[in-house]
């Protein structure tokens, strides 16, 4: 869970989200060198005065200034297409769960299990004893280390069905059904709110 003056991204519950900040990690290490050679290219073109203002091209240096961007972005490209591919895969789901949004909850069902269905609403003020505005009154529970296909749509506008510390975020489009795999790797309490700009009580559209 998000906490105030929190800079970086929260604790990593799952497979993908250990994935997916690995690959931020890798990315910001490009970005870091190359900001910083920027930085003292300008500074140094600006501070030195021995330029050769007559110079009007130099192959050499085209050649190296594109090149090497394209090797950056084919380095970026690889794990970037591995890690979407990784988490778009759904492979022995041990059971699956219909999530599907409304305006402004989520009902969901467990087709395994007799069809249960429950809906899940923001929990109001006077009944709250723990957090503010992210607790719901009827929590999905799910069991960690397992397999579950989640599979999600919509009977009103586009929803968003977002778990920031587990990585995972699947649009929720009406007459269309998405899927992901959810696979918590440790007992918890997760916290996650619509991703859509769907209404006017979208930042109580919540997900516990």
């Amino acid at each position: 869970m998000s906490t105030w003056n929190m800079y970086s991204f929260q604790d990593s519950n799952s497979i993908y989200s250990d994935n997916l900040i690995s690959f931020h990690n890798f990315v910001m290490m490009f970005i870091i060198v190359i900001t910083s050679l920027t930085m003292f290219f300008i500074i140094d073109f600006v501070l030195n005065s021995f330029l050769n203002l007559s110079v009007l091209k130099n192959h050499t240096v085209e050649v190296v200034w594109t090149i090497i961007p394209m090797i950056i972005l084919l380095l970026i490209c690889y794990p970037s297409l591995k890690i979407l591919y990784f988490i778009d895969e759904i492979s022995n789901p041990y059971f699956s769960i219909k999530a599907i949004g409304h305006q402004w909850y989520w009902s969901y069902e467990y087709p395994e299990f007799n069809n249960h269905e429950m809906s899940s609403y923001m929990q109001i003020y006077s009944d709250m004893d723990h957090f503010r505005l992210i607790e719901t009154d009827n929590r999905l529970v799910v069991p960690f280390k397992i397999s579950i296909r989640l599979i999600v749509s919509s009977l009103d506008v586009i929803h968003s069905w977002t778990i920031q510390s587990l990585g995972v975020k699947v649009d929720a489009v009406p007459g269309r059904i998405n899927q992901l795999n959810l696979m918590p790797t440790r007992p918890g309490l997760y916290f996650g709110q619509c991703s859509e700009i769907c209404g006017v009580t979208m930042d109580l559209y919540l997900l516990c």
